[in-house]
């Protein structure tokens, strides 16, 4: 009996021991592996927070990593270069933070350029009281001033192109170029336009047309061509 009894209690205790042990590396697992959060917060209050391509706070918010698995965060404003990070939640590679704090940085491009609404558009010169040959001589000595090199030009037609003046950024690529055409005869008008475009990426080529799309706004550069051709050609 007193053996019988003896067994039991250890077989008893047997059971309990690996009972506690799985349990216990169960605990465990779902430590390491369970949901993580984090006080996530940027130097912006109103920096619009993506979290896998949602828009889902502005400034500051909680983040949810989920169990064995990453999220991307995308932090942008006007005026600042766009952040991007990763946390994990997954054996074998670093912990997600309890909190993160991002402190952004100003975007230069946005800093060396002005916003405008006459960026890619047509903008009117009607020689009233100057000859075509003064409004010729006139733009080109006011385009030469800007750029270095034309493209084309041709006094007959009344057409003129610089080349692209690109200018690099850390997160962006700004080219610049401006097109003359003669619009009318009697009286002589000419047709300006000053073209901007933005890639978005930094070290862009040039003559990468298909990473370039308009920009609304302009390098300070440049800014003063528009203005400078309406005060001296009238």
């Amino acid at each position: 009996m007193t053996k019988r009894f003896l067994l039991f209690i250890f077989c008893l205790s047997i059971g309990t021991f690996t009972s506690y042990s799985k349990s216990n590396l169960d605990f465990n697992n779902s430590v390491f592996f369970g949901k993580k959060k984090i006080d996530f917060g940027c130097s912006e209050t109103d920096a619009e927070i993506y979290v896998n391509g949602k828009l889902l706070g502005k400034g500051s918010m909680e983040l949810v990593v989920p169990t064995k698995d990453c999220i991307t965060i995308i932090v942008q404003k006007i005026g600042f270069l766009t952040e991007k990070i990763e946390f994990c939640n997954r054996k074998n590679m670093p912990k997600p933070p309890k909190s993160y704090y991002l402190e952004l940085k100003p975007d230069d491009a946005y800093n060396a350029s002005i916003q405008t609404d006459i960026a890619n558009v047509d903008i009117e010169f009607t020689c009233n009281s100057t000859t075509k040959d003064k409004a010729w001589r006139l733009i080109n000595q006011i385009i030469l001033s800007h750029f270095d090199v034309l493209e084309m030009t041709d006094k007959e037609t009344g057409y003129l192109r610089t080349a692209w003046s690109l200018q690099t950024f850390r997160q962006n690529s700004i080219r610049t170029r401006v097109i003359v055409k003669q619009a009318n005869d009697s009286p002589v008008v000419f047709k300006v336009k000053l073209i901007s475009e933005q890639s978005g990426l930094p070290q862009t080529s040039v003559k990468s047309d298909q990473l370039f799309k308009e920009w609304d706004r302009v390098l300070r550069t440049y800014a003063n061509i528009i203005s400078e051709l309406q005060a001296r050609i009238k």
